[in-house]
């Protein structure tokens, strides 16, 4: 079985730095895409980030410039920098991996980790 597992999360103060880490475990042949979704209270899950296997990156309109999302193909790790945090970042954050693939064959499947809370205090 495959797992994505989150870990980072947590209490900051606004203008802080969190760095969230992903790690991806289990049968794993591939993995292209690799993101972060959040979740605010009240709100819908939306994109943070996203970073292909080569190493593309896209970035929702507000997180450019403060987050940084990385990944180390070798360790199936991807990880989200995230500074100036402000309040409207709170929510859970998800590592969504939407291809992976456990075999050679196939399209392979969308994987979600449970989420870590991050708590941006004003």
């Amino acid at each position: 079985q495959v797992q994505l597992v989150e870990s980072g999360g947590g209490l900051v103060q606004a203008g802080g730095s969190l760095r969230l880490s992903c790690a991806a475990s289990g049968r794993i042949f591939s993995i292209n895409t690799m993101g972060w979704y959040r979740q605010a209270p009240g709100k819908q899950r939306e994109l943070v980030a996203a970073i292909t296997s080569s190493g593309a990156t896209t970035y929702a309109d507000s997180m450019k410039g403060r987050f940084i999302i990385s990944r180390d193909n070798a360790k199936n790790m991807v990880y989200l920098q995230m500074n100036s945090l402000e309040a409207e970042d709170t929510g859970v954050y998800y590592c969504n991996a939407p291809r992976l693939k456990s075999t050679a064959w196939g399209a392979g499947r969308d994987y979600w980790g449970q989420g870590t809370q991050v708590t941006v205090s004003s």
